[in-house]
């Protein structure tokens, strides 16, 4: 019995010293899975980060300017209020509109239009295509309905009239360029057919919060999107963007240059004059349209980086190599910056006569006025 119960124990000490050991063994192969996991998981996250950083205009954070320096990319609260105490108000003006056509852009798919229906909305007929940039057709450029820059010229096309859109090119997040009652008046109102919206890389999760969840297409600069025979290029324009407190420069900014049949379009957004638009002529060797902002540009010590002047745009229509160039994003909201509402098209008829250029290569066209090509 004793030389028995002796063998038992041992098979029984054995058998303890096997499961220890398969456990054992167990602890080391899950310490080695969850090592590796750990190298794996550290290794995306690197190579994410580098990947993101690749580019010059990617921060940790956001995005940057390509010619601007970092310091520059924001205002200190102190300049702001500087601006917003010693800042002048704007007289009212009372300007004289066109009333489009509407019947005819509504049912217009053949002859090449352009319509200003404010700020830097306008309407490009060409081809059968209807495109859009930066909607906006409320009351006020502002997060608040009772408060923030005030619209003084009606939109000259309102949403009841607005023709079927195709494609819809956003350059920004600022509330003077991407109106959320806008955007979702324009999908309301083309249930069984929305356009396709183009907006800079970030801000397809704006639209989807907001219940556009198809159609959205977000493209990084110099990236492109093709509809048919067209390309839609997002180009790099010297911006920044923010939509609340604290989302600075989280989502890009950008121009866009739209190469369509026999015929190539630029719509600059809202930008400063930087050397991205030599960049951009160099590139695509020229435009036969331009849109290009001349207002909102005082004062200058606190708007130069951001807006261009008259002086400033008429060296992007060089630097585009545009052919004929068309002045936006000035004479629609009240209060929005300091220069007297009248004084950009002045300023741009003498900085286009300065450069020994045609008059009618860079204009400026009435509220509602529609050229036809």
């Amino acid at each position: 019995m004793g030389s028995n119960g002796g063998k038992q124990d041992q098979w029984v000490f054995i058998s303890i010293l096997n499961e220890e050991s398969t456990n054992l063994m167990q602890f080391e192969n899950m310490r080695r899975y969850i090592f590796t996991a750990f190298l794996l998981i550290t290794s995306l996250h690197f190579a994410f980060s580098l990947g993101k950083q690749s580019k010059a205009h990617h921060t940790e954070d956001g995005f940057k300017n390509n010619y601007l320096p970092e310091e520059r990319m924001s205002k200190s609260l102190g300049t702001v209020f500087k601006w917003r105490f010693t800042r002048n108000s704007q007289e009212l003006v009372d300007f004289e509109g066109v009333k489009p056509d509407l019947s005819f852009l509504k049912r217009n798919r053949g002859e090449e239009t352009l319509t200003w229906i404010g700020h830097s909305t306008f309407l490009w007929q060409y081809k059968g295509m209807n495109v859009v940039t930066d909607p906006h057709l409320s009351n006020r450029a502002s997060p608040v309905s009772f408060a923030g820059p005030k619209r003084i010229v009606q939109p000259a096309i309102s949403m009841d009239h607005f023709p079927v859109i195709d494609v819809v090119v956003i350059s920004h997040n600022h509330y003077d360029h991407l109106d959320k009652k806008t955007v979702l008046g324009i999908v309301d109102k083309q249930k069984s057919n929305p356009p396709l919206f183009l907006v800079p890389l970030g801000m397809k999760v704006w639209f989807s919060d907001i219940g556009i969840k198809e159609k959205v297409v977000e493209l990084d600069w110099w990236q492109s999107h093709p509809v048919g025979e067209w390309s839609f290029h997002a180009v790099p324009v010297q911006h920044w963007s923010r939509r609340g407190l604290t989302d600075t420069n989280e989502v890009l900014w950008a121009g866009w240059v739209v190469e369509a049949p026999g015929k190539r379009l630029f719509f600059a957004g809202d930008t400063g004059y930087s050397k991205d638009f030599k960049d951009i002529g160099e590139r695509f060797g020229g435009m036969d349209l331009s849109l290009i902002p001349i207002g909102a540009y005082a004062p200058r010590w606190f708007m130069k980086d951001m807006h261009c002047n008259p002086e400033e745009a008429v060296q992007i229509h060089l630097d585009v190599k545009s052919k004929k160039s068309i002045g936006m994003h000035w004479g629609t909201f009240l209060n929005l910056t300091d220069e007297p509402l009248v004084e950009p098209p002045i300023k741009l008829r003498k900085a286009v006569k300065n450069e020994n250029l045609k008059e009618e290569s860079f204009i400026t066209l009435q509220h509602g006025e529609t050229l036809r090509f």
